[in-house]
């Protein structure tokens, strides 16, 4: 079921995404965010996290930063920066 889900989304991210003007509010973007939910928490918990986020991706919000949690949750990660990503690192971690 797994790679089914991510299948799906890897056509979207191929044929469909590169069509449609660049929208997404958040990084990573809520198709990658959907793959590694679906990746790390399970198809049906990594479902329903992906759809929460893509509810959640839309104009009324200022977006940003929102990586996978390591635990189950619909709402935003409360802290992106302790998230390991090299980006994110450089974004939360540089203070110069």
């Amino acid at each position: 079921m797994k790679k089914i889900l991510i299948g799906l989304v890897r056509i979207y991210q191929k044929f469909i995404s590169p069509a449609l003007p660049p929208s997404c509010r958040y990084y990573p973007t809520c198709s990658s965010y959907f793959i590694q939910a679906v990746t790390k928490h399970g198809a049906i918990l990594g479902s329903i996290m992906g759809t929460a986020r893509i509810i959640r991706c839309n104009p009324f919000v200022r977006g940003g930063v929102d990586p996978v949690p390591d635990k189950f949750t619909i709402f935003r990660n409360p802290h992106p920066e302790e998230y390991e990503d090299e980006i994110i690192a450089k974004k939360f971690h540089s203070k110069e």
